[in-house]
């Protein structure tokens, strides 16, 4: 297969994570399409289906629930992997949350038609569904554990030790958000914890 050097990173992704073979690999790089966006750029709106699964290749996405009164992150994606809301993605149905480019970033993207057409074309693809939605899981998981059993100062501590990118990465009042504290709290901790 010749690798376009753009694709070398979803590539060695799905190969390593989903296993899955030549023939299928092909297809599936055949029809994704690449979006640049700029750093403020909303990629994903709430109240919207998601049409197209969608893989960050460069850059920095945050992922929120918004109301007229805050906004909360729940995620961020600092390196190439699927960005995705899979359940209403799998089951037509409207998405509740947003993403925002915290930097200028590239989207790999495949329409849902044309991955469902390749799903129903390949046994893989299902397996990539389901490794997908196992991981949703396991992720979704510890982060409900974590938020209700552990201190902020605890989860800070989590994230230094398991997600160094993002403390490095995502801005401080971003991170104060996702740990629901104040971005004042989040520098009392800092301190203490250095």
């Amino acid at each position: 297969m010749l690798i376009n050097n753009q694709y070398s990173e979803i590539l060695f992704f799905l190969k390593n994570q989903y296993s899955l073979n030549n023939h299928g690999l092909e297809e599936f790089i055949d029809i994704i399409q690449t979006n640049n966006y700029k750093k403020g750029s909303i990629i994903l709106r709430a109240n919207k289906k998601e049409k197209q699964l969608r893989f960050l290749n460069k850059g920095i996405v945050r992922e929120y629930y918004a109301s007229s009164e805050k906004e909360t992150n729940i995620n961020f994606y600092t390196k190439p992997q699927f960005i995705s809301d899979l359940l209403p993605f799998i089951n037509n149905l409207e998405t509740k949350k947003y993403q925002e480019c915290l930097s200028d970033s590239e989207v790999l993207s495949i329409g849902k038609q044309s991955f469902f057409n390749l799903l129903e074309k390949h046994n893989c693809a299902k397996l990539l569904i389901e490794k997908s939605f196992q991981n949703l899981l396991k992720h979704k998981n510890i982060l409900e554990f974590n938020k209700i059993t552990k201190t902020p100062e605890e989860l800070y501590q989590e994230l230094f030790t398991y997600k160094p990118e993002w403390i490095k990465k995502v801005p401080q009042y971003h991170i104060a958000s996702y740990l629901n504290i104040t971005p004042e709290t989040l520098s009392r901790i800092k301190k203490r914890t250095s």
